[in-house]
């Protein structure tokens, strides 16, 4: 645990008590503070109290009197599509907001590092897609080469979950615009920045909002080494911002559809091939078309985000490279189950919006695909002509029948995924890949991606058993 700092004999309102929330009471407490406890779920109250917590319901009158800040997890909206009721009372108090990643950052820092001979490292990764098969690849770089790393954030463990870092490492994070947008304090030595496609617009105003949030990672933290993807316009804009000259390598700019040029630090992926480029001249190449755990160019981008990051840490190229060979992908993002007759079984339930998808469909070919579910907003226009690999479509969600109005391919409409499993299993031939990238949220049949996918994994595995 990391426990708050400058907060003894505070009393700190909490508000949520999931995994970020209970995490957040238990290091305040650690602190000195006394952490007053809300959720507007019942259960998550009684488990709370359980712990030994007080509770507060943070929505009555006069509730924040006393209380110097309040702390909120980060699905609780604080101002668009409307501010949840109990940060709406505290702002009017005059009660500043702030969640777990500010607390994380002013605190992590301790009189111990004074005697280490290197001091701890962050590595903060944001973006829209990839950036926990990002995070994840940093973190096994890192531990392949040796280094004493600890993964955290939006993926693994809350970040005052962690064990308070030693001489020398390096702690990853993977951080959504939830948690950068109110995060009072934001300091990495390294940040990522991996692509921007629209998500959450409805929680951040708009696409403006939504790269105002991704941004702050940047310019409030003030990284030593910034990793941008400059496929879109917002990542050649803030890495333009970042830049004081054109071969300032204080910047990393990366690309998995160019190649980059000029007199400053590039890492791009082109036909395959990650290369390294440094004031004009290439250094380093590797061959990723063979590595199982990175398929598609979208892990290229992937790739080249986590090979320029460990870069800027001092890593050798050979060693990334051997650590790319035995990446073996993340759960639920592009997750190979299976591979029987020549028909190959992948998940990628993590492909929860119309990019991911599409960068999904691109990644394999003939396809078996099993999508759909609560679609999100935007529509599906994106998937226009990036469905020429699809053999057929196997449409499951409340909604199937509308979604797969919207295909440019044969679909069948299945509503469930044993029945789109099923069909798809009956149909492919060898050299087909059943893929299950469905181009929408999960809400509507399941609590989350993972348990969709983890559906997915069973129906298949219980066919090939059978």
């Amino acid at each position: 645990m990391i426990p708050v700092q400058g907060v003894q004999d505070q009393q700190v309102a909490v508000l949520g008590l999931g995994r970020t929330g209970l995490s957040a009471a238990r290091a305040l407490e650690a602190g000195g503070a006394t952490p007053l406890c809300w959720d507007d779920n019942a259960e998550a109250r009684a488990c709370a109290e359980a712990d030994g917590f007080t509770l507060r319901d943070l929505r009555k009158p006069g509730a924040f009197e006393g209380v110097s800040a309040l702390i909120t997890s980060p699905g609780i909206p604080h101002l668009y599509p409307q501010p949840n009721p109990a940060i709406a009372a505290a702002l009017e108090a005059g009660v500043p907001v702030d969640n777990d990643i500010g607390l994380f950052f002013r605190s992590l820092a301790t009189q111990d590092w004074e005697r280490f001979a290197t001091p701890p490292r962050v590595i903060a990764v944001t973006g829209s897609n990839g950036k926990s098969t990002t995070a994840a690849l940093i973190h096994h770089i890192l531990t392949q080469a040796g280094r004493s790393a600890q993964l955290a954030g939006n993926i693994g463990r809350g970040v005052l979950d962690l064990d308070p870092p030693g001489d020398g490492a390096v702690i990853v994070l993977e951080l959504s615009s939830y948690q950068i947008e109110l995060a009072r304090a934001l300091t990495p030595d390294v940040a990522v920045f991996t692509n921007l496609t629209p998500d959450h617009l409805d929680r951040h105003g708009g696409m403006g909002g939504y790269f105002a949030a991704k941004r702050r990672l940047f310019s409030e933290g003030g990284p030593d080494r910034a990793v941008i993807g400059v496929d879109e316009a917002e990542g050649r804009f803030l890495a333009g911002q970042l830049s004081e000259t054109p071969g300032d390598d204080r910047v990393i700019r990366i690309s998995a559809r160019h190649k980059l040029t000029g007199p400053g630090w590039q890492v791009f992926a082109r036909k395959g091939f990650l290369s390294e480029q440094r004031k004009g001249r290439q250094t380093a190449s590797i061959d990723l078309r063979g590595i199982a755990g990175l398929p598609g160019a979208h892990n290229h981008q992937n790739a080249c985000a986590a090979y320029a990051a460990t870069r800027a840490l001092g890593l050798a190229p050979k060693v990334i490279e051997a650590a790319f060979r035995s990446f073996a992908g993340l759960p639920h993002r592009s997750q190979l189950i299976a591979e029987r007759d020549g028909v190959r079984y992948v998940n990628d339930s993590k492909a929860t919006n119309v990019d991911s998808a599409a960068k999904a469909l691109a990644a394999f070919g003939s396809i078996r695909w099993i999508c759909g579910g609560l679609e999100k907003e935007g529509g599906l226009d994106q998937l226009k002509g990036a469905q020429a690999s699809v053999k057929k479509a196997y449409v499951i969600g409340r909604e199937a029948a509308g979604f797969a109005l919207w295909l440019d391919v044969e679909a069948e409409v299945c509503t469930t995924m044993a029945e789109a499993v099923g069909r798809a299993m009956e149909e492919a031939e060898a050299g087909d890949t059943v893929l299950l990238a469905p181009a929408a949220a999960s809400f509507d049949q399941y609590d989350n991606f993972e348990e969709r996918g983890d559906d997915f994994i069973a129906e298949v595995r219980k066919r090939l058993v059978g």
